[in-house]
């Protein structure tokens, strides 16, 4: 009964493949004939994977009172100052990043191994009951093993990378020594291709300029993503199986 049943398992493999293939990509179905939709704008700590930050903040310091004085501590107008403060403001970040790595490594290992053993005499037993069960066997190379191993390996990385943009953050949290928690996204679409800039960090308050624009150098925590999804980007990754495949295949 096992045999005919063979086939019909192979079969039922087959189609779960195929269904699992297709719900992965029911979602691309919805975007033939049209550019891909872009991400609607939300409020960014009602995300999913949002978390507040927490950091070691030191003892809060009370700032003293300047009674009938116009004159802020930190303005930098007499009556106003642009720079963001507050949760809601926004500010400017100006990325400018040139990186560029170059490595070159090569390993060679090779290893021999030899072991030999055997018992020609154990007690006189090898002569009686002992010889006659192990007949057949040869008592001085009851064990006789080699192995040998060579692993060669070659790796080169020759990369450049040039991103300059400016991305307007919305500051989601002031911490409790007045630094501010920012992040900023944007997308561009370009024919049936987005692309995607997202930023993350903590600033200092004093590091942003009277323009309300700051560095990517000037930011703690960064985080900046760079990609971009569409049809360019899904021709240029491997199939999922594929990946699998590459990562369940231990040779």
């Amino acid at each position: 009964m096992t045999q005919p049943l063979r086939p019909l398992r192979l079969v039922a493999i087959a189609g779960l493949a195929v269904s699992l293939g297709a719900c992965g990509n029911l979602s691309r179905l919805a975007d033939i004939g049209q550019p891909p939709e872009m991400t609607k704008i939300d409020n960014p700590t009602e995300e999913r994977g949002y978390r507040p930050v927490s950091l070691p903040m030191p003892a809060p310091e009370v700032s003293p009172r300047h009674a009938n004085s116009l004159w802020r501590p930190g303005a930098r107008q007499f009556f106003k100052d642009p720079r963001a403060a507050r949760v809601g403001d926004i500010l400017t970040v100006n990325v400018n990043l040139q990186e560029k790595a170059q490595l070159q490594n090569n390993t060679t290992t090779s290893r021999d191994n030899s072991e030999t053993a055997g018992l020609p005499n154990f007690l006189g037993l090898e002569s009686g009951a002992l010889g006659r069960v192990l007949d057949g066997v040869t008592p001085s190379t009851l064990v006789d093993a080699a192995t040998g191993s060579q692993v060669q390996g070659k790796g080169q990385i020759n990369r450049q990378e040039q991103i300059t943009v400016s991305v307007a953050a919305l500051v989601t949290q002031v911490l409790p020594n007045g630094n501010l928690v920012i992040q900023g996204r944007q997308e561009i679409r370009v024919n049936n291709e987005i692309r995607e800039l997202i930023i993350q960090g903590i600033v200092r308050p004093q590091d942003i300029t009277a323009t309300n624009t700051i560095n990517q150098t000037q930011l703690a925590e960064a985080r900046i993503s760079y990609g971009g999804r569409g049809q360019l980007t899904d021709v240029q990754q491997a199939r999922w199986g594929q990946q699998i495949y590459d990562i369940i295949f231990p040779f």
